[in-house]
């Protein structure tokens, strides 16, 4: 429900934050686009259980596979 300048503010300080070093972040969102934008690893889960683990670049390129995940593109 943020803004959208404020969730892009929010991506440029979490994009700084993670290339200051050895941190790892865990990022919760609904908005599947900044989300596999953000991420090099990407867990989908649904009612308790994973039902994907992988690469963020992967997922992005097949966007059947992301609705059939998430339920939306």
């Amino acid at each position: 429900g943020l803004a959208p300048v404020i969730v892009e503010a929010l991506a440029a300080v979490l994009q700084r934050l993670r290339g200051e070093g050895a941190l790892s972040i865990v990022l919760v969102e609904q908005n599947s686009r900044v989300a596999l934008a953000f991420s090099s690893r990407t867990v989908v889960m649904d009612k308790g259980r994973i039902v994907y683990d992988g690469e963020s670049t992967t997922l992005s390129a097949d966007p059947e596979r992301l609705t059939s995940l998430i339920g939306v593109a």
